[in-house]
């Protein structure tokens, strides 16, 4: 009997022991390389199979990300990684989850990780310093038990298609590249073809369109408000050296895909690179995931779309086989598949032409602001100094000041709030045009037919003795005489 209770002792002591030194072990740090400032905690197996590791690492400028690595629990042997490399936005590692759990089943290990907050922002952000931050998850991937480090790549999707093949281009640690969405195009000339495409999926023809992707880009570009706008990838795809799969949605409506594969199959053949393979998703949009036509899950719940649909069948499949083959050391040679069709071509902001540079339409805009600004300022100040002789041609020039001030600023202001609104407005569409720029198309022919008048009454009261009137509206007619041809190209006297 006492033995009996003794062993029910021991055994009961032994089991406390084992429940508590664990326990205490995960409470404990875990060491940290002090030169790679790596930090992982304890694999947590899954029912799916899968195994999910915190990490943290420092990224390119000594700032602390965080990420997991996603696993598959069982292998034999090491296997293959991949670094996960996010589109624009927030990009917290769960709006990747799908992808990462995806690879992960596929026998891939799999780093997706927070993308920083700072030094990055809607008004600042730095391709350079992202590539650092994929190439620091690269190093931390390499360093994972199971993970064979000389077989770990990049994937990216969207702007992620600009900052990781920079990335792959600067590292020979970057084993190959994967891109979804990958834009070929530069970051403005690809937002102007999304926000074209959009505006022409809600009912917009005409001018605006043209607006939207010339004088307006060109402006917002040249006013330092779209960041990273004038990245080009072609000197970067130049430079790549690693087995490429590049990959677009067919319902892809954000990255110009018809285009974009065929600046990737053109430059990275032209390099020497003989391991491109250009496929195309079916039922796909610019994500990867399910779409019937492109214009749904736009960023997913994180950023304010519609929920993520599921990923389409085998789309998984063709990147892990393909990373498999890789790895394998039998990269596939070079093939293309046929493009979608491409309903809207994408243009460059400028022709280079002369009246398109910046700093003459910002001279022109600031003109007009003063001019017709001006008219009424000045009439009140000549009120109150008690110079009340009649103007020549006051009633026109007034209509004039008016309707000119409200259409240059209300020109800018809609433009402007197109491009932060991603062209989501909500604006009702009539023939064509929605309502706020058909209101701004009809101020800018009253502005075309006041110039006019003002300009004929002015002639004809010439004789009229008011001096000083006379000098407000001549510098009022002259800025509605330039503002013509400044709304022609604008597009707001433009059908």
């Amino acid at each position: 009997m006492l033995l009996s209770f003794k062993s029910r002792r021991v055994r009961a002591v032994g089991w406390a022991i084992g429940l508590l030194v664990p326990s205490l072990l995960a409470l404990a740090p875990s060491p940290v390389t002090p030169a790679r400032a790596a930090y992982a905690a304890a694999p947590r197996a899954a029912r799916d199979g899968l195994t999910r590791t915190d990490v943290s690492f420092r990224g390119g400028d000594g700032l602390i990300l965080h990420g997991t690595v996603v696993a598959p629990s069982r292998t034999t042997g090491r296997v293959p990684g991949i670094v996960l490399v996010g589109g624009s936005g927030p990009g917290p590692r769960q709006e990747y989850a799908q992808e990462a759990e995806a690879f992960a089943r596929g026998g891939v290990a799999t780093l997706v990780y927070d993308k920083r907050t700072i030094g990055y922002s809607k008004m600042h952000r730095d391709f350079s310093l992202l590539a650092a931050d994929a190439l620091a998850g690269v190093r931390t991937l390499r360093a994972r038990p199971g993970v064979d480090p000389a077989k770990v790549g990049l994937w990216g999707f969207s702007e992620g298609g600009w900052v990781a093949p920079l990335a792959a281009s600067r590292s020979s640690d970057v084993a190959y590249l994967i891109t979804i969405g990958g834009p070929g195009r530069t970051p403005l000339r690809t937002q102007t073809w999304n926000l074209a495409v959009h505006l022409r999926h809600d009912h917009v023809s005409g001018s605006l369109l043209d607006t939207i992707m010339g004088p307006a880009a060109h402006l917002v570009d040249g006013a330092g408000l779209f960041p990273e706008g004038g990245h080009d990838p072609v000197p970067v795809l130049q430079r790549l050296r690693q087995p490429v799969l590049a990959l677009w949605g067919e319902h892809d409506t954000q990255a110009a895909p018809r285009e974009s594969a065929q600046i990737f199959q053109r430059v990275l053949a032209r390099a020497g690179n003989d391991h491109v393979t250009i496929r195309f998703v079916a039922g796909a949009g610019h994500n990867g995931h399910r779409t019937s036509d492109g214009f749904e899950n736009l960023g997913g719940p994180l950023l304010g779309g519609h929920p993520l649909g599921a990923l389409p069948p085998g789309y998984a499949d063709t990147m892990t086989s393909w990373i498999h083959q890789v790895a394998a050391g039998h990269p596939p040679m070079s093939s293309a598949a046929t493009p979608p069709r491409q309903a809207l071509t994408s243009r460059a902001a400028s022709n280079g032409a002369w009246y398109e540079a910046n700093g003459l339409q910002w001279a022109a805009i600031a003109f007009f602001l003063l001019a017709f600004a001006g008219y009424p300022v000045t009439g009140i100040a000549r009120r109150i100094l008690g110079r009340t002789a009649a103007a020549p041609a006051r009633r026109p020039a007034r209509l004039l000041a008016a309707t000119g001030l409200v259409t240059v600023a209300g020109t800018l202001l809609y433009t402007v709030a197109i491009f932060a609104t991603g062209g989501r407005l909500g604006d009702p569409v009539l023939a064509g045009r929605p309502i706020s720029w058909l209101i701004l198309q009809l101020l800018a022919v009253i502005v075309a037919v006041a110039t006019v008048v003002t300009a004929v009454s002015a002639w004809r009261d010439r004789r009229t003795p008011a001096a000083g009137g006379r000098v407000r509206v001549a510098v009022v007619a002259t800025a509605g005489a330039i503002f013509i041809p400044w709304a022609v190209y604008w597009g707001l006297l433009a059908w």
